[in-house]
């Protein structure tokens, strides 16, 4: 066999099958061998290290353009992969809104030679564009239509079954759904205390959540249209999910995971509030249960940063947030050390998972021919979380302070050590994901 560019030895890989004690050999970006592998241009020595398939994160707000006080696509990407996540799909509720061809190709210019990691971007559904989605959705580059049923941060709304409708007979990619319902919304608008972020999901409160559901699943199922619900909080949700796998995929996320309304509000106010909202440990630990069944496809951090000035504001003026794509990893590596999923799951809901439901071409699997995108990781490795390894602009994260057992070591994205050990490479060479649906037709 030919030398290749770089190997990666000694360390254990997670191969479709289950872990091995196996090298890694790369040429021209792709993978070439799983096994032995012989001279090599360069060799990391990754001893003591585990060899994941490259993180993919499917929900980030990197808030460019108009937004750029808050985050950017180079230091939101920069996040990305100190996390040790090798690509992105960014969110179209920018200023102005990413819900155009021109809107799209702004971003992709903006994206190149400043994004440490590979992207995609998500037009955002609209009742001025919902006949021309069809089109939109097959742009290189893009991960498909976004819709908000419910307010959230910017002015991208669709709420009416009748406008929904239209926007799903438009195309035939996924569509990615913000579910919360916007009348329920607007008529518990008073439930909303001042000065007390805690009634935030009271609020947002789970019917809400389960109301939208229920109407985009009914609406897909009548427009034979698939769906990928995002950022879910109720069990309940998750038990409907889980009963229309046929038509509809969902995430779940790190902080929905993490954290409990109990503690959070108390302990971080608005920092703590997000769309859909923290809510109580009841719900966390449900979530936990239909995790265990599987139902959930996917881990997205729905990194959403502000400022802190921002947050600072008397709730409800606050807006709702928080940064999460450095700190996705992280947070679940403890999840797995402290015995609430397998590290096969984990790869099954961060590079697996988003390729099997969003249909990416050569990535999520370590097996030749794939993009040789990796994270590297030391399951031992015991730290804390602190504000001078964030990189996100607004500078700070819920979990500051937190101890954790598992630490993202190396970033590694179609073959070039992109971060090792906290170091980055001398420049960002993030390129746009591939998709099935928009290569092949």
């Amino acid at each position: 066999m030919a030398p290749v560019d770089l190997k990666l030895a000694n360390g254990r890989v997670y191969l479709p099958g289950g872990p091995a004690d196996v090298d890694v050999g790369v040429r021209d970006g792709r993978i070439v061998a799983v096994g032995s592998v012989g001279d090599a241009g360069e060799t990391i020595d990754c001893t003591g290290l585990d060899i994941l398939p490259g993180v993919i994160d499917t929900q980030v707000h990197f808030r460019e353009p108009g937004l750029e006080y808050k985050e950017d696509l180079e230091s939101g990407s920069r996040a990305a992969v100190l996390g040790g996540v090798t690509a992105v799909f960014e969110m179209p509720n920018t200023k102005p809104n990413t819900d155009s061809a021109d809107a799209v190709a702004d971003k992709l210019r903006r994206a190149e030679g400043r994004m440490w990691c590979d992207h995609a971007f998500y037009v955002g559904a609209t009742s001025a564009n919902a006949e021309a989605l069809a089109e939109l959705e097959r742009l290189p580059g893009t991960a498909g239509v976004k819709i908000f049923m419910g307010s959230s941060t910017g002015d991208l709304l669709v709420s009416e079954d009748s406008e929904l409708a239209r926007v799903l007979r438009s195309g035939h990619r996924r569509v990615a759904v913000h579910c919360e319902d916007e009348d329920r919304m607007n008529a518990r608008a008073g439930e909303r205390v001042t000065g007390d972020p805690a009634s935030h999901p009271v609020w947002r409160d789970d019917e809400s959540a389960i109301l939208a559901t229920r109407r985009i699943l009914r609406l897909a199922r009548e427009a034979r249209r698939r769906v990928h619900v995002l950022h879910v909080t109720t069990p309940a949700e998750l038990e409907l999910l889980g009963q229309n796998k046929d038509i509809a995929t969902c995430e779940v996320t790190p902080q929905h995971l993490t954290l409990a309304g109990e503690d959070a509000y108390p302990r971080l106010g608005s920092l703590a509030q997000m769309n859909p909202p923290i809510r109580s440990a009841a719900h966390r630990d449900g979530l936990w249960r239909w995790m265990a069944q599987g139902v959930p496809d996917v881990i997205g951090s729905d990194h959403a940063p502000h400022s802190r000035e921002e947050k600072a504001q008397q709730y409800p003026r606050s807006p709702s947030g928080m940064p999460g794509v450095q700190t996705l990893l992280p947070l679940m590596l403890n999840h797995v050390a402290e015995g609430r999923l397998t590290l096969q799951r984990l790869i099954d809901l961060t590079s697996a998972g988003p390729q099997r439901v969003f249909g990416l071409v050569g990535k999520g699997r370590i097996v030749p021919g794939y993009d040789a995108d990796f994270t590297v990781v030391d399951l031992k490795a015991r730290w804390t979380i602190e504000e001078a390894w964030l990189a996100s602009k607004c500078g700070w994260s819920p979990f500051t302070g937190m101890e954790l057992t598992g630490k993202p070591i190396g970033t590694i994205i179609r073959g070039n050590r992109v971060m090792w050990d906290g170091a980055l490479a001398d420049a960002a060479i993030g390129e746009p994901v591939k998709f099935e649906s928009v290569a092949f037709g």
